[in-house]
């Protein structure tokens, strides 16, 4: 008799208490790192307090993974309890997770890791595959192996409305902040699925709002490519008025069975700052 599947995500998933325990997804929290103080990722710290401590002292966290040991002592009741366990991770071309994730489930019979190949609701996505799948009673090795291929299907992406995070925490050159700020562009950062690896695919130009309308125009206006089941909004802390400005362009160019509202968690928040906002869906 095939053993039950407890599904297990690190917490850059970003998924909603709601989907949470609607899918019963064991989240580890990664660890957050703000000067000499340790946090756990959504549990003892947020993204508003990485906002606070930014503002009054210009200090931005760093993140760090999971070790292998760490995936190990978490998923070891479930083994113990009879369970199999699937541990989807941050994808590897951002993160280590993943490859500590891999190194624990050669240490465990029974664990299998996924690779995401994505972060945020994009990573998301692939956790919820998996707990569609589990529920359907479907074979952990078949889950594992439909799963893992569907991470190449996924397209994640986000408008960044200010590089002052990006530049704080060395992802963008003091001159490149400069002249974006000054030409007023947005950049649109998305995730490659060759590699799993972020890149500015666009930078528009004009106030958030505008710039909102036309990133979502420009993501889904005369496509056939795309699965209509689900899309997220996803954000570091925006007004509802302009989540509401996106979904109205959501529903304009294509009708989704679902349209979930998420905000990002530490690992987003602490690199792109507030006002950052994506929508992420699968390809066919």
């Amino acid at each position: 008799m095939a053993k039950p599947i407890v599904l297990c995500a690190d917490s850059t998933c970003d998924l909603s208490p709601e989907l949470v325990e609607k899918y019963q997804v064991k989240i580890l929290p990664m660890h957050v790192n703000l000067e000499e103080n340790s946090y756990l990722d959504g549990v003892d710290i947020n993204p508003d307090a990485i906002y606070d401590y930014y503002h009054e002292h210009k200090v931005l966290p760093k993140t760090a993974t999971l070790n292998m040991d760490e995936f190990i002592d978490f998923v070891k009741p479930y083994m113990d309890a009879g369970n199999d366990v699937i541990c989807i991770t941050l994808g590897s071309g951002l993160s280590t997770t993943f490859n500590n994730c891999r190194l624990a489930a050669m240490e465990i019979e029974g664990l299998y890791a996924i690779d995401s190949n994505n972060l945020s609701t994009g990573f998301g996505h692939v956790v919820m595959a998996a707990g569609d799948r589990i529920a359907a009673g479907m074979p952990v090795e078949q889950i594992v192996e439909e799963v893992q291929a569907m991470t190449q299907k996924v397209e994640a992406s986000f408008i960044v409305d200010n590089l002052e995070f990006l530049h704080k925490g060395g992802r963008c050159s003091a001159v490149a902040m400069l002249g974006a700020n000054v030409l007023k562009l947005k950049p649109c950062i998305e995730v490659s699925n060759e590699g799993g690896k972020m890149g500015v695919s666009k930078k528009y130009r004009g106030t958030l709002e505008r710039v909102l309308e036309e990133y979502v125009a420009d993501r889904l206006s005369g496509r056939e490519d795309i699965v209509q089941d689900r899309i997220f909004i996803t954000h570091s802390g925006i007004s509802e008025e302009r989540i509401a400005i996106v979904k109205a362009a959501i529903e304009k160019h294509m009708k989704f069975d679902e349209i979930y509202i998420t905000r990002a968690g530490c690992t987003i928040s602490s690199h792109c700052g507030p006002n950052t906002l994506g929508i992420l869906f699968v390809r066919k």
